[in-house]
């Protein structure tokens, strides 16, 4: 009897159309059976949102030669949930999230709806892959990124994974001849210092346009920004559980009138 090929779970959070969930089909299309159910327009820092007080559509669409496709109207997180359960009526083999134009290191794990996609696979048990390119423009060049993509995709298929999996994978602006590598990494102690620009519309009334730049504060080594900064692509192994257990103990044990 013939093998069933693996059902790989495609989506994103810059729309359906963008440049980088087309590379992810192309680089994973030879592994499995690939189906994308991706937003029908730019979900871009929506984080873990879901679709409550509005209903949600989902449409079939032919934006890839040969790959079954849908668009959703809701967040990256809202396509996950309903293709498990309107589409695949199963759990896929693996959830592949991007290739997201722009970087989602650090801290941006938490605002992202790259990662969000990747992290609701997750927690339904489907092994899970987010994966931000350091390129924000829209022409940007994905080919290395599409071979961080085809490797990690073919290592996670060709064994059983550990439940819950979820990797947090950052591929550097590089050419395949200066690309380092994979990097396993931990996140770095990273953060956006904000600022609000006060403008004034053609009304007189008053908006502002959020500034800022990127802050590294972490001086150790082995976090993501480090290897990026070397030329490798950084894989970070990401926990669903938030609790932070060496806190737990001190509370534990500096509480214990309290508790």
């Amino acid at each position: 009897m013939q093998k069933q090929k693996p059902v790989i779970l495609i989506t994103n959070d810059d729309g359906i159309n963008a440049p980088g969930i087309r590379s992810l089909v192309e680089s994973v299309k030879d592994l499995g059976e690939v189906i994308v159910v991706a937003p029908d327009s730019p979900q871009s820092g929506m984080g873990h949102a879901i679709t409550i007080g509005t209903p949600l559509r989902l449409n079939k669409v032919e934006v890839f030669e040969g790959i079954a496709s849908w668009e959703c109207s809701g967040t990256p997180a809202d396509c996950v949930k309903l293709a498990r359960d309107k589409i695949l009526h199963r759990k896929p083999d693996i959830c592949l999230s991007g290739i997201n134009h722009g970087a989602n290191h650090s801290i941006n794990i938490i605002y992202s709806g790259t990662m969000s996609a990747a992290m609701e696979a997750a927690i339904e048990g489907v092994p899970s892959i987010g994966l931000s390119l350091l390129d924000y423009k829209f022409d940007a060049d994905f080919t290395v990124a599409k071979q961080v993509a085809h490797t990690l995709t073919r290592r996670m298929l060709a064994k059983p994974m550990p439940e819950h999996i979820l990797l947090n994978v950052n591929i550097p602006i590089t050419t395949l001849t200066d690309f380092k590598g994979l990097k396993i990494c931990r996140q770095a102690y990273a953060k956006w210092a904000e600022e609000f620009d006060h403008r004034v519309d053609p009304r007189g009334k008053d908006y502002y346009w959020m500034v800022g730049k990127f802050v590294n504060m972490d001086q150790h080594s082995g976090t993501d920004v480090d290897a990026l900064k070397a030329g490798y692509a950084s894989v970070v192994p990401i926990k669903i559980d938030f609790t932070d257990m060496k806190m737990k103990e001190w509370m534990e044990r500096e509480w214990q009138d309290f508790v």
